[in-house]
């Protein structure tokens, strides 16, 4: 008889509900049958809404000691170093909504734990990986484009709140391309620069947006990415490759065209969430499949890694506006080959 994977689910807001949902609801073989947060309250409506079996731990560590198989980290940035060491350290799979830990230091403590345990057991939330536009961008990329060369890409949001403010361009907003164009060229990032056009009306006084960095690579590909999180009329994601024989877009969202009115029009998705839902799906059913072998899948602490020395250089390039950061990498450990 197959095992139904116990989940223990650490900070259940949108996300974490999310995911409770998901495993419950949508996935198979796994089952939430542990919830977690600091407000008790968020636990008690996830407990409501989605998992009615589960029992509710005041203490994340206490969750991790219990009987559950495998742990999501859905909590509050600053948490998710010193939950995931201790997955590591009670030998249990661990899934890690991003950022691995909000310090490279931090995550080079977590890929230290894994490596002295001898396996992988965390995977990191980077779903982009898993979206089919840039599943099919890879495949473009090894079968039609030829070596790329360079990458145009985009990352542009309605709106955000007054507490966003420049730094989180990079690390809420950008560690998403910073992941997954490194996966799609499988090169690694060597300098940073950052870029700022003529503010939006739209941006707060914190804020400065839009922003454009420049990004270059190991084999020489150099990559712009325009990050705006004010551009009001949606949520969208632009990526082109351009390579020695061709060029490759990323797909739009599916989406009816209209003719109505003398106007030719196709919706633009206004919500993240919308935009990469089947992605969710299916790096949570990787994780749930690898975590019954007692492993993780998919993106690695190492990416978790590499990604928070990247960012880090990002944002030390827009503090000097222009000037390239350089990108220093040590060598990938062979657990991560």
């Amino acid at each position: 008889m197959k095992m139904t994977l116990k989940i223990g689910v650490i900070g259940t807001g949108a996300i974490g509900q999310d995911h409770t949902r998901r495993i419950n609801q949508v996935l198979a073989g796994a089952k939430v049958t542990a919830l977690n947060d600091v407000n008790r309250a968020n636990a008690e409506s996830c407990q409501r809404d989605y998992a009615p079996d589960a029992q509710i731990f005041d203490d994340a560590h206490a969750l991790i000691a219990s009987d559950v198989d495998a742990v999501l980290v859905c909590s509050w940035g600053q948490t998710h170093e010193e939950y995931v060491l201790a997955a590591i350290a009670a030998g249990k799979p661990c899934f890690c909504e991003k950022p691995l830990a909000t310090t490279a230091e931090g995550a080079r403590r977590i890929i230290a734990a894994e490596q002295a345990v001898g396996k992988r057991l965390v995977q990191v939330g980077f779903m982009r990986r898993y979206d089919p536009g840039y599943v099919a961008l890879k495949k473009a990329v090894k079968d039609v484009t030829g070596a790329p060369l360079m990458i145009h890409a985009a990352n542009r949001n309605p709106r955000v709140g007054e507490n966003y403010v420049t730094p989180m361009a990079i690390h809420d907003t950008l560690i998403h391309e910073i992941d997954v164009l490194r996966w799609l060229l499988d090169d690694d990032y060597v300098s940073a620069q950052v870029f700022f056009p003529r503010k939006s009306p739209r941006a707060h006084e914190k804020l400065r947006d839009p922003q454009i960095v420049v990004l270059e690579t190991a084999k020489g590909v150099v990559i712009d990415v325009e990050v705006f999180v004010n551009c009001h009329y949606g949520y969208d994601i632009q990526c082109e490759i351009v390579g020695e024989d061709g060029i490759a877009k990323l797909p739009e969202p599916m989406a009816i065209q209209t003719r109505s009115g003398a106007v030719l029009g196709q919706q633009i998705l206004t919500d993240w969430k919308d935009r990469f839902i089947d992605s969710y799906d299916y790096e949570l059913a990787d994780f749930l499949k690898a975590a019954a072998r007692g492993t993780a899948a998919g993106p690695t602490a190492w990416d978790g890694y590499v990604a928070a020395v990247t960012a880090d250089a990002c944002v030390a390039a827009q503090e000097s506006e222009g000037t390239p950061v350089k990108i220093d990498l040590p060598a990938r450990p062979a657990l991560y080959d």
